[in-house]
């Protein structure tokens, strides 16, 4: 049975007619075509499939498309404004974060929502952050270098890009 699901998404009303226990990722990919969201695992284990749910890093592969109804959802395509990167974007070319690219946007995602909450994390903090979030091509480094720097950039310091 299909339902109207209706709520925010990445700035814009939208409303979806769906069974509502189909899961939020396949909704976001295959009915609204928002393909930056990534499966991976399909289980909540890996954090491809990571978008803000109002404000608040989620699996969407664990939602369903029910728990979406009346929320701000913010996937990957909606986290740059104007055609302008967020610093967190930004900071992960910049500083070459990504190598196949797979992960990024997971990555993107919980870096976006963790810097909303710590402005100015340790080292520590951030790979703690990202720890749900799983990269099989990097070591990590670069990606908590850029997270470093995007939580500096949106202090108000670090790198100009």
């Amino acid at each position: 049975m299909k339902e109207k699901i209706s709520f925010i998404l990445n700035g814009s009303p939208m409303t979806v007619v769906t069974d509502p226990a189909r899961r939020a990722v396949d909704v976001l990919r295959e009915d609204l075509g928002l393909t930056g969201t990534k499966e991976g695992c399909g289980e909540g284990e890996c954090g491809a499939c990571s978008v803000l749910i109002d404000g608040v890093v989620k699996l969407s592969c664990l939602m369903t498309a029910a728990q979406l109804n009346g929320r701000k959802v913010v996937t990957i395509e909606g986290v740059s404004r104007g055609g302008e990167l967020h610093p967190v974007q930004s900071s992960f070319v910049e500083l070459g974060a990504v190598q196949c690219g797979f992960c990024t946007p997971g990555m993107v995602m919980t870096a976006v929502g963790f810097l909303e909450e710590n402005a100015g994390p340790t080292r520590e903090e951030i790979r703690e952050a990202i720890s749900g979030n799983i990269c099989r091509c990097t070591g990590y480094q670069k990606i908590v270098d850029a997270i470093e720097d995007a939580a500096a950039k949106m202090r108000g310091g670090g790198s100009d890009g």
